[in-house]
């Protein structure tokens, strides 16, 4: 039986934006524009008549802003928000306002470049949206390209044990839909000298800075947005950059992180399955593996390859992800070692305090 197009509602003020957003959701055989609206008013009135599966919003819009119409929504008819802007990536203000309002991820508007730019921008659009549709709300405080591509384009797989004399246990964890607020959720809660900390939140460019910010002033470890070269270290999280793959690598019993440019993986850049296979093969049974809720496989494979090599791996548990897709394919692969609750997490990440 055929499955049914999920259904968009596109608010923005921009014709030309609405053009554009229409057209690379309808090239979804996943999905259809419903309707779009130039302002929220607009779209309460559409939505009076048919509730969409996903609500695609803009911030800046004339009568009323995109943020107190999503506040409003959410205290009235609970539907799955993707903010579209280019302000949510400018600062951490604008970003913890998205985050506790309620969108579920946010996207950055469409914007010309290279061809292969295109193609990978509108890719990243469609499958936000639709993983945003698959959003359990109650759960939470023709563009596409033709190879699905593996980790072996960043990183080859390696039958090479890694060294086991270490000072301390590495963590790595994993996240996409819903990950913003759940990963604020653990590392907020963390001591501040919790282990090593790396993770891959599927988050487009520039936007990945500025929740690095946002955690680090929420957070008693000190979060930031990785660079190459950069130290692991205890009381510290490094947060991939977004449009780039983020690397465990180690020198003597030391960390560090590569930050490398490479084509999409698992439709992902950063990618979950590029961090968690070089931790394998760089930290071996030191290194402790987390995924979270998000939609895709992204990270399956490379977290598998992780428990391989020793490693410790936890998924999250259904009943608090958002969308229970990444850690429910990694159990599939028989990836996780044991499922726990969100509420868990940081628990457990103190718990490797020596």
């Amino acid at each position: 039986m055929k499955k049914a197009k999920k259904r968009v509602l596109i608010v923005d003020d921009s014709a030309a934006v609405r053009q554009v957003l229409t057209e690379i959701i309808n090239a979804d055989n996943r999905m259809e524009v419903m309707a779009t609206a130039g302002d929220p008013f607009q779209a309460t009135e559409r939505i009076a008549r048919e509730v969409p599966d996903v609500i695609v919003l803009d911030v800046e819009m004339p009568r009323m802003d995109g943020l107190t119409f999503l506040r409003r929504l959410m205290a009235q008819r609970p539907i799955p928000v993707v903010i579209c802007s280019t302000l949510v990536g400018a600062g951490t203000q604008m970003l913890d306002a998205v985050v506790t309002s309620g969108a579920v991820d946010v996207i950055a508007k469409p914007a010309l470049g290279t061809r292969q730019k295109l193609i990978d921008t509108r890719m990243q659009i469609q499958d936000t949206i639709v993983a945003a549709s698959h959003a359990c709300l109650d759960r939470r405080k023709t563009f596409r390209t033709r190879e699905n591509l593996s980790a072996d384009v960043v990183l080859p797989a390696s039958s090479r044990h890694a060294m086991l004399k270490t000072t301390d246990k590495v963590v790595l964890i994993g996240a996409s839909t819903g990950g913003t607020e759940a990963l604020c959720r653990v590392l907020e809660s963390l001591p501040d000298y919790s282990p090593p900390i790396v993770v891959v939140q599927h988050m487009p460019e520039a936007f990945t800075s500025a929740f690095a910010q946002r955690l680090n002033g929420l957070c008693k470890i000190t979060v930031k947005e990785a660079r190459n070269n950069d130290r692991v270290m205890r009381g510290h999280a490094l947060i991939a950059p977004g449009g780039r793959h983020t690397l465990l690598t180690r020198s003597g019993a030391n960390y560090r992180v590569e930050v490398r440019d490479a084509p999409l993986v698992n439709r992902h850049r950063p990618s979950v399955d590029v961090l968690f296979r070089s931790a394998a093969q760089v930290a071996g049974t030191n290194a402790v593996g987390i995924i979270m809720t998000g939609m895709g496989n992204d990270g399956a494979h490379g977290l598998k390859e992780m428990r391989d090599a020793g490693a410790v791996t936890y998924g999250q548990c259904k009943d608090s992800c958002v969308v229970y897709g990444m850690p429910a394919e990694a159990k599939k692969l028989g990836a996780v070692g044991k499922e726990i609750d969100l509420s868990q997490i940081a628990g457990t990440i103190a718990s490797l305090i020596e």
